[in-house]
């Protein structure tokens, strides 16, 4: 039976987020927890292809208590069953640190559970913007990363393959994939249509298995939280809104005018400077 881990992570919705000026750092309260974007897309594409193949969806996520809410949000997508691991000790993780935790966690679901044959990532958290979080994941489990994936060709489970397409820059290439594997996959991979009302019912009920650190096997804890995160941000800063400027007025074709005068004399002035130089 095919069996699918969806990777998750809830996040502050930065449409809303605030930066403090003082410290020049995110107010986290400022903006609800939303689950992560990206994160929706795979959730979504788990579900799809337990509908083509048969078999499990699961979802993993780490984070504080309150992030039950994602999970819930994942059930009423369509996952079978959320998982969670929750621990002080997780507190400050940085990428590195995270791939650490979620490894673990993955390798107790595999073990005790049921084998995992797709690990499905959203391709970047809107938080973090990296996108390293998948790949570490993979690396850590041996297993062929395949990022950028926008379409799922076919599953294969019996003979062991999986074939996508890998978003590129002008197109897209065609990768063939041994089982088990981890996508990270990018937005328009699919559409998260509106949840069904069995699915809301279920999600507002539901209750994850939530693991601490101590339910982990053969756990490293100097590679969890702070003391297993290389990574230091120095400081973090808003960009100061942009002076001056003018508003064009009039109807459309004025204003068409208003700029070409304007492009028109920053172009002489150009000229001129280029000329003078070049005297």
């Amino acid at each position: 039976m095919l069996h699918i881990v969806a990777c998750i992570k809830q996040v502050p919705d930065t449409k809303i987020i605030k930066m403090n000026p003082k410290t020049n750092t995110m107010d986290r309260s400022s903006a609800p927890a939303i689950l992560n974007p990206y994160d929706s897309h795979a959730v979504e594409e788990a579900v799809r292809l337990r509908e083509r193949y048969g078999g499990v969806v699961s979802v993993l996520t780490m984070g504080p208590p309150p992030a039950v809410k994602a999970i819930r949000k994942c059930i009423e997508i369509g996952a079978d069953e959320g998982y969670m691991i929750t621990d002080r000790a997780f507190a400050g993780a940085d990428t590195l640190a995270t791939s650490y935790a979620l490894t673990k966690a993955l390798e107790k679901i595999a073990s005790e559970v049921r084998p995992i044959d797709l690990i499905i990532c959203g391709k970047m958290t809107i938080d973090g913007d990296t996108g390293q979080v998948g790949p570490g994941i993979a690396r850590r489990l041996d297993m062929p990363p395949l990022t950028s994936v926008n379409k799922v060709v076919e599953i294969n489970r019996a003979e062991g393959y999986a074939i996508v397409h890998r978003k590129l820059e002008d197109g897209y290439e065609v990768i063939r994939s041994t089982l088990p594997c981890l996508f990270s996959v990018e937005k328009d991979i699919n559409e998260v249509p509106y949840s069904t009302l069995p699915n809301m019912l279920r999600a507002a009920r539901y209750q994850p298995h939530v693991w601490a650190v101590s339910d982990l096997n053969d756990i490293d804890k100097t590679q969890l939280g702070l003391k297993g995160s290389p990574t230091i941000v120095s400081s973090v800063w808003a960009p100061q809104k942009p002076q001056g400027g003018k508003l064009l007025e009039g109807t459309p074709e004025e204003q068409i005018q208003q700029l070409l005068d304007v492009v028109l004399t920053r172009r002489e002035l150009f000229d001129a400077v280029a000329g003078g130089e070049g005297s």
